[in-house]
């Protein structure tokens, strides 16, 4: 944990909530700015503003903005502070995303880098020297669209027995990034269900990322079981059907939802006590 200057320190609660909302949002940078310019233009009162994502920022930005009124000499004591009290409240990571949404320029980040506060883990990545990397986190960082699915989010749910030794995403139809494609293996599904079962999930490391839920999972792995090792796909079935937290009804619905309905009250009918 870096030690911080309490003469500029943010209250943690606010700081917290800026790192989670940074962390759903999954438009481009530019989109947000744009989006948060429009409702700076149009003078909205922050109470009114349905999105709690763009709460969070511009009550971030506002405190920040506040401090270096009040201490117009010590702008960048107070940015540097703020980029810390982000990394503590982030597991010791930062993206250069975090800063931009501030107006906090990029060249504090360089700064702690050459004073070996943080350290380039990829582009736009930093972290704490003393922090271990996680590698789920940091790629969802870099491929800001991508949920994690099939046996990785099962292992996320502890319901697979073999560790998942390569990325498994999915990410909507039209999101075509050749270095993704090259790195993991990637479903690509239609809009009206990728958001469905979508939620957060904690990897082993404690970071926050978006992966499918178990009944999403189990569809997504039956459906896609010619692309599977189909032994390892009726384990997980298997064990589904053992676990005291399995949902059929939400499973049943979202089988009907992605038109795989027969499919999947076959395969949960073969271990169905």
């Amino acid at each position: 944990m870096f030690e911080l200057d309490s003469k500029y320190e943010i209250d943690c609660i606010l700081v917290k909530k800026y790192v989670k909302s940074i962390d759903s949002l999954t438009i481009s940078t530019k989109k947000i700015k744009e989006n948060l310019s429009f409702i700076k233009t149009e003078i909205v009162d922050i109470n009114k503003i349905d999105d709690n994502y763009y709460k969070d920022i511009i009550a971030m930005s506002e405190q920040i903005n506040l401090l270096t009124q009040e201490y117009p000499d010590e702008q960048g004591k107070i940015y540097l502070n703020s980029i810390r009290q982000i990394v503590n409240q982030n597991n010791g990571m930062i993206s250069t995303r975090m800063v931009d949404l501030l107006d906090i320029d990029r060249q504090y980040l360089s700064i702690m880098k050459k004073n070996n506060e943080l350290e380039s883990l990829s582009r736009g990545i930093y972290a704490r020297p003393d922090v271990f990397q996680d590698s789920y986190y940091m790629f969802q960082m870099k491929y800001k669209k991508v949920i994690f699915s099939h046996m990785n989010a099962l292992y996320f749910s502890n319901l697979t027995e073999e560790f998942p030794y390569e990325y498994t995403v999915t990410v909507p139809q039209r999101y075509h990034v050749n270095s993704l494609n090259e790195k993991c293996n990637v479903f690509y599904v239609s809009d009206n269900i990728i958001d469905l079962g979508l939620c957060e999930v904690q990897t082993p490391d404690g970071h926050i990322v978006r992966a499918y839920d178990l009944e999403r999972s189990i569809c997504d792995i039956i459906r896609s079981k010619n692309r599977m090792d189909f032994e390892q796909v009726k384990k997980s079935v298997r064990l589904y059907m053992h676990c005291k937290d399995k949902d059929l009804k939400k499973l049943s619905l979202y089988s009907k939802k992605m038109g795989i309905d027969q499919q999947v009250m076959e395969m949960v009918g073969m271990y169905y006590d």
